[in-house]
């Protein structure tokens, strides 16, 4: 049996052997480089979704109108005697998801949205890991789109998730009764899913403006808290000069004049003419930072 089985084993010293061998491909030969496949937006979305921030974000997003809703239920209904959201906040779904919204849009998803987009270059060089990265090595152009990308995407996603929640959580606590506007008037169930998604929609194109100072000054410093820090004081300043009067007409060319026009959808016709103005205010600040942070990278010296 030995012999029978030796003599159908082909023993690697055999005449022969080595000449196939050597002919098969070699199974260690390098792969070309290809910058396109460098850090995938799937690796980046793991990672920035893995991190502690995006998840305490997101667990502020989902306690937030539920809080408000029990200081509604436990407070009761208090009005200013007037027609402001606050006013008819309980009325259904769809009003306490504009309120949360109202509520939300001048200060926590600005400090969400610098938060996603100031933080994620800033935080890979305080890491010092942003200069191993370059030498992968990933092109500086599309580490700043793949993190510009998965940056925007939390940013707008949290812009979405609010609202959308609030819209859910107002419908347990307070019912599903057709929509009011703080103008007069009543939306049905199909107009007010499109009113809200129009108020989202114009909050995401607002936001750009954040998220470009952001990432701007993310690309020029190794600290993330000063990125941050950086672009909600923006908005705070812009603020304060926005509600100088004197200031007129100058005023209206601040970031942040036409931050609140999207209360102009829910009369009983959707006025656009400060919506646009303000989209296209927003588009032209975002591009103007966006430039410059692609500028900026492409000439720094990274050494950290």
């Amino acid at each position: 049996m030995a012999v029978g089985d030796n003599h159908r084993t082909e023993a690697p010293t055999r005449r022969g052997v080595h000449e196939r061998l050597a002919a098969l491909p070699a199974a260690g030969e390098p792969v070309p480089f290809d910058p396109q496949r460098t850090l995938p937006l799937r690796i980046e979305f793991i990672r920035q979704l893995k991190r502690r921030r995006t998840q305490l974000v997101a667990l502020v997003l989902l306690l937030l109108p539920i809080l408000v809703a029990i200081a509604f239920k436990v407070g009761g209904q208090q009005t200013s005697g007037g027609a402001a959201l606050v006013d008819i906040a309980t009325t259904g779904a769809t009003n306490f998801a504009l309120f949360t919204e109202f509520a939300a849009i001048g200060f926590l998803l600005v400090v969400i949205v610098a938060l996603f987009c100031g933080d994620t270059v800033a935080s890979e060089a305080s890491w010092s890991s942003l200069r191993y990265l370059l030498a992968l090595p990933v092109p500086r152009p599309r580490l700043l789109r793949q993190k510009l990308v998965v940056s925007l995407t939390l940013s707008f996603g949290a812009n979405l998730l609010l609202p959308l929640w609030g819209y859910v959580v107002g419908g347990l606590f307070f019912g599903w009764a057709p929509a009011r506007s703080p103008l007069g008037g009543t939306f049905t169930t199909s107009e007010a899913v499109t009113r809200l998604l129009i108020v989202v929609g114009y909050a995401c194109v607002q936001s750009l403006v954040v998220a470009g100072l952001a990432f701007l000054l993310g690309v020029m410093t190794d600290a993330p808290l000063g990125a941050v820090g950086g672009a909600v004081l923006l908005v705070v300043i812009s603020n304060i000069l926005d509600s100088i009067s004197a200031l007129d007409p100058y005023r209206q060319y601040l970031p942040t004049h036409y931050q609140y026009s999207w209360l102009d959808a829910l009369g009983p016709t959707v006025v656009w003419d400060d919506m646009l103005r303000g989209i296209g205010l927003s588009l032209v600040y975002a591009a103007v930072f966006f430039g410059a942070a692609w500028v900026r990278f492409q000439r720094k010296d990274i050494t950290s």
